[in-house]
């Protein structure tokens, strides 16, 4: 899969993306990405990305043009990519979201917005818009790089077990989180790790790890 992200700020991007699973995925050849940089596509000498909102209001808009001529250069010999803005105004991200993503044939273009957001005639580039969660941030690029370690993981390989993307909190958006989980030693600070854990009879581990599940709250 490769993900292309616009961004003002690329140096937000690329250690996040270089450091590990998302780089030992990059060395197998099963993910890679590019970063193109919106300020490169600004107007004028000043190179203008952003301006003053119609109606009045705080802040500053990102103009359409530099992120429609963004897009479209992104989508060069890559017509079929799935756009996608990170924004309040979205629907919620959940695990189903990331599951569809990451097994779909289509690559992904991901625009981080900034300011006070964006003018609303590029949403006719956009192909599906997220939040990842009801809160306000400073710009795209967290939500971005939430999408794409959420998507990157669920490529076949990338975890390395066979099952580790199977039994994980979130699979049916049903708000069930995994079991808890320990690992040696048997004691610590006079906790003792669950008897049926070290029993060897893996029927009744399936079973206490079912029951050890457990639904949580918005």
């Amino acid at each position: 899969m490769n993900i292309k992200i616009i961004t003002l700020f690329p140096e937000m991007i690329k250690p996040v993306l270089d450091t590990s699973m998302l780089k030992r995925a990059q060395d197998q050849g099963l993910f890679d990405y590019d970063i193109i940089n919106l300020r490169d596509f600004g107007l004028g000498s000043r190179k203008q990305v952003d301006d003053t909102p119609y109606g009045g209001g705080d802040g500053m808009l990102l103009k359409p043009e530099p992120i429609v001529a963004a897009i479209k250069q992104a989508k060069e010999n890559n017509s079929e990519a799935t756009v996608i803005l990170p924004t309040p105004r979205g629907k919620r991200y959940v695990q189903s979201e990331a599951k569809a993503l990451a097994s779909q044939k289509h690559n992904l273009i991901i625009v981080c917005p900034r300011y006070e957001g964006y003018d609303e005639r590029i949403m006719d580039f956009v192909d599906v818009s997220y939040r990842i969660g009801d809160y306000v941030l400073t710009g795209g690029e967290l939500p971005a790089l939430t999408i794409i370690d959420s998507v990157v993981r669920l490529i076949p390989g990338v975890l390395g077990g066979e099952n580790s993307a199977e039994y994980e909190s979130f699979q049916a958006d049903d708000k069930t989180i995994e079991y808890p989980q320990y690992t040696r030693p048997e004691e610590f600070l006079g906790q003792k790790v669950p008897e049926v854990l070290l029993s060897g009879h893996h029927g009744q581990i399936e079973e206490w790890r079912r029951q050890a599940q457990r639904t949580v709250s918005d």
